[in-house]
């Protein structure tokens, strides 16, 4: 049996506010709570059945996790040059994906803590088929792809509703009560690492219950970007068509091909938020 936990920050017990995470002695006391939250998943994960679990660090720079205090029985993905973003290492050899810390969307719902969609510089809204997505359902489409369950989402009230609308079987942890987009009521990290244990072990023992989220070809995406510069830009990628100022859409066969070309124009989209070349001496 084995388990990929996807870990982001946002929404990991004890986390109100964006300076937390950027702020270096708050983002190093934030590190640590969240390895102790993605370390609570991990053991539940195990009691629960599994015999493998693999975590893949997908918030920033994609390297916060403290590895020296990951529960040694996991491996960890850690780095941000990653083709398939916050899912690399995922399979079709797995058996559940769960997401860690994660937040709601960009234009949610307006309690959502610290929410955006991948790249809060730059994406104001996605949509795959006609649907507008958030980061969970955006990869738990990708993890149905591969033939993987999305069996649990933790963070705040707000983010777990949202995505048990799109995934009503996934087993949703509440670790705080969104307020705001910068205030949240918080439950004690040791109390919300319990709630963790606890629905992610209930995760891996439902996996084989929980249907993977499929989305059937093709796959169109259209992303609207926060600046014109942005959006423009990345056209550049020939099968990417402008179809408004801040606007792109783009059409491929499979979700994995679609998936890619969506990172690169979020890639892309970030350069290009100040110029490619701005800090270039040329």
């Amino acid at each position: 049996m084995k388990i990929f936990i996807s870990a982001d920050m946002e929404g990991i017990s004890g986390v109100a506010t964006n300076m937390q995470l950027k702020k270096n002695d708050e983002y190093q006391r934030f590190r640590r709570l969240m390895t102790d939250d993605v370390n609570a998943a991990i053991a539940g994960a195990f009691e629960g059945g599994a015999t493998e679990v693999t975590v893949a660090d997908g918030h920033g720079n994609m390297s916060n996790l403290l590895v020296e205090e990951l529960d040694e029985r996991a491996r960890l993905v850690s780095g941000n040059n990653r083709v398939l973003c916050q899912l690399t290492g995922l399979d079709e050899s797995f058996d559940g994906i769960m997401f860690v810390g994660h937040h709601g969307r960009e234009a949610g719902s307006e309690r959502a803590v610290i929410s955006h969609t991948l790249a809060g510089v730059a994406v104001a809204e996605m949509k795959i088929n006609g649907k507008v997505v958030g980061e969970t359902e955006m990869n738990a489409g990708a993890a149905g792809y591969f033939g993987v369950p999305a069996i649990l989402a933790t963070g705040d009230d707000a983010y777990v509703e949202e995505v048990m609308e799109t995934l009503p079987d996934i087993e949703g942890a509440v670790v705080k009560y969104a307020v705001d987009r910068f205030a949240a009521e918080l439950i004690h990290p040791v109390k919300a690492r319990q709630i963790i244990r606890e629905k992610s072990m209930r995760g891996v023992q439902r996996a084989k219950e929980i249907a993977p989220y499929v989305v059937e070809g093709p796959i169109t995406f259209e992303i609207e970007f926060k600046g014109t510069n942005q959006a423009l830009m990345t056209t550049t990628i020939p099968t990417v068509e402008l179809i408004g100022p801040k606007r792109i859409r783009f059409t491929c066969e499979d979700y994995i091909t679609a998936y890619k070309h969506m990172w690169g124009a979020v890639i892309i989209g970030m350069a290009a938020t100040n110029g490619v070349l701005g800090h270039a001496n040329a």
